[in-house]
């Protein structure tokens, strides 16, 4: 049997519920914004605005990986700047793995929380403006409170990709033990090396994980008749 000692599962463990809990909230809020401007508003190129905002769920990681550097590395836009003012990189550190996550789970709380918007009949909307309230305040008090089952849904579903998250993270943050090694990146060094029971018990965390939240996902979609 393989040995290893329990450092070499907490880490990647913990640091992947961090990098997920962070980048699925950082999602959602990205995610509810763009939804609810995109259910409500028409204007030219909403379609192509619409494709845009969704492109990260079906691009190849490693290509989105590539245009997080070319934005973000040092001689990108954002990262020279980053660098030049603040003496700052978002290359090769948990900042890194975060954002990767993030970009790859926000089509997912997108999607879901514009469907349940779209699915929102507008007389709410209507009545609660009639009776004094201002758009921000129906937003929260009216809703935001109706449409919790297709967000959270979206959220969830956003939570178990970002727990898979390989590509992206590995271009962006890298693959560094105890730093930015998340549990995908932890199970393929654990295969390359051989190590065949530590590789089993990643992959069954991962699994169990994803299984859950994907069926929990599942029930509050059906409720929300998405």
């Amino acid at each position: 049997m393989d040995t290893f000692d329990w450092n070499s599962i907490r880490y990647p463990l913990f640091l992947t519920l961090k990098v997920t809990f962070f980048s699925t909230f950082f999602a959602a809020l990205l995610g509810i914004f763009f939804a609810y401007w995109m259910a409500k508003l028409r204007f030219f190129g909403r379609t192509f605005a619409d494709a845009i905002l969704t492109l990260p769920m079906v691009l190849p990681p490693t290509v989105l990986g590539y245009y997080l550097l070319v934005l973000f590395g040092k001689k990108g836009v954002i990262g020279h700047f980053l660098l030049e003012q603040f003496q700052y990189s978002i290359l090769f550190n948990l900042h890194g793995a975060i954002l990767a996550s993030t970009i790859v789970s926000f089509p997912l709380v997108y999607r879901s929380a514009k469907a349940a918007f779209e699915d929102l009949d507008p007389e709410y909307e209507e009545i609660a403006l009639t009776l004094g309230k201002s758009k921000w305040e129906t937003f929260l008090t009216v809703i935001l409170p109706l449409s919790w089952r297709g967000i959270l849904a979206g959220s969830m579903m956003a939570y178990a990709r970002g727990m898979g998250e390989f590509g992206a993270t590995l271009m962006i943050a890298g693959n560094i033990p105890e730093k930015t090694q998340t549990i995908a990146l932890a199970i393929y060094d654990s295969v390359q090396s051989g190590k065949d029971e530590f590789s089993l018990l990643l992959v069954f965390v991962a699994s169990i994980t994803c299984v859950l939240v994907l069926t929990v996902s599942g029930i509050l979609l059906k409720k929300s008749h998405w």
